[in-house]
């Protein structure tokens, strides 16, 4: 449900107190549109906030909702791609889905009613109960603490997770299973989502007269979703190429920060869409961000200045430090300077090949626009060892990978680029 964050609040059947049935993706294979745990609402008026494929299942994902909210039972659907009925609910790109319906019960409607008042960006995380056995969310607000509160059978699972899964916890007298906690732990400290299913754990011996086992007990599904605060976007240089790339790194969702050590220069009005503009040596900038621990390995650091006295001591620093992405704006001809001067300055080569420069992918690129889609395309492209940046015409096989692609992971590590900014 976190991609419905935006309109919860707004949305008036929420609003008005109808009651409504909440659709999530809980399994997909194959190219899908959307990702585990994709949600749309359906209220008991037809009205609809979200969307589950863009357009393709949405239909009868309505009429198992209506039928959901009127008999309170749960539903299960598995949409795909079928050739003999045209006209059958599924997706024509070849994929399946499995999305689950249930009636927002008063636990559910507490978690979208906390949910609503989360501001966009935040750290967040939802756990809610899938079986049969139980339903239910809990909302923990930042997923670095673990905080719990509600359903007993999350709470007793995340405060595993807190403990770093080292120990066993106790449910009705049962044991999770360590599998199932460290799932969790890795899908709230890494910002994913996805199913976790866990039960009884190994035997345990009981007490005097007992019979050496515990009570079997039901498992227990849950769905884990979760969102990390958005990733750095550190610009270096306030001219037109800085002010082009920040608002289209905002539209990839970063937090970007604007730097530049000239006050004349970064006070334009042209750079306000940045969440911080800040007026500073470069490289000074970024060893104190670092000290203070506000840079991470999902940090990006797009270098726009061109100029020497700013470029190399900020790349030393940079090349230093565990970040996602490293560029450099700057011809070929520049490159190979700068290459030389980061060499005596004692960078190693090896991370010096780790350095995106020139900056970008060869789209051809010339205008501050075009070299901002350029910039933005590589760190897509850099997220991914199976991208090729070849056009898809021309690949054959699935268009969405399997694989986690998210923000958070770092780039690869890869050899000298050869591509170039025009």
């Amino acid at each position: 449900m976190l991609d419905l964050i935006p309109s919860l609040s707004s949305w008036p059947p929420a609003v008005a107190g109808e009651r409504y049935a909440v659709a999530t993706v809980v399994a997909a294979t194959g190219s899908v549109p959307r990702p585990v745990g994709t949600s749309m609402l359906v209220a008991e008026s037809g009205a609809v906030l979200g969307s589950l494929s863009g357009g393709c299942v949405e239909g009868a994902v309505v009429a198992l909702a209506l039928e959901a909210m009127d008999d309170g039972g749960t539903r299960h659907g598995t949409f795909g791609y079928s050739a003999a009925d045209a006209f059958a609910a599924g997706l024509t790109c070849g994929g399946e889905l499995q999305i689950h319906i249930e009636p927002a019960d008063a636990s559910l409607r507490g978690a979208v009613r906390q949910l609503a008042s989360v501001r966009p960006g935040d750290p967040v995380a939802v756990v809610r109960r899938l079986d049969a056995g139980g339903s239910g969310a809990v909302v923990i607000p930042d997923p670095a603490t673990f905080s719990v509160a509600g359903s007993p059978e999350a709470s007793a699972l995340l405060g595993l997770a807190a403990q770093g899964g080292g120990n066993r916890g106790d449910r009705n007298g049962g044991d999770w299973d360590h599998a199932g906690v460290a799932r969790i732990e890795s899908f709230l400290r890494g910002g994913g989502s996805g199913i976790v299913e866990t039960g009884e754990a190994d035997t345990c011996p009981a007490g005097p007269g007992g019979d050496g086992q515990h009570p079997a007990q039901e498992p227990v599904t849950l769905l884990v979703e979760s969102r990390l605060a958005p990733p750095r976007m550190l610009v270096f240089g306030a001219n037109d190429f800085g002010a082009a790339l920040v608002p289209a790194a905002k539209l990839l969702g970063y937090r970007v920060t604007l730097v530049d050590a000239r006050p004349a220069f970064a006070t334009q009005a042209r750079f306000s869409c940045a969440d911080e503009v800040v007026t500073d040596w470069p490289h000074r900038y970024l060893a104190a961000e670092a000290a203070a621990g506000r840079i991470d390995p999902r940090t990006v650091v797009c270098v726009l200045s061109h100029d020497p006295k700013f470029d190399i001591p900020l790349l030393e620093t940079a090349l230093a430090l565990d970040l996602a992405y490293v560029g450099a704006m700057g011809s070929r001809r520049s490159h190979l300077q700068r290459v030389d001067d980061l060499l005596d300055a004692g960078v190693r080569p090896e991370r010096i090949a780790q350095l995106h420069s020139p900056i970008g992918l060869d789209l051809g690129a010339v205008t501050p626009a075009e070299v901002a889609v350029s910039v933005t395309a590589e760190l897509i492209a850099s997220r991914s060892r199976k991208s090729s940046c070849t056009p898809l015409r021309e690949t054959s096989g699935p268009i969405h990978q399997t694989a986690a692609r998210a923000a958070h992971l770092p780039a690869p590590t890869i050899s000298q680029q050869e591509i170039a900014w025009t």
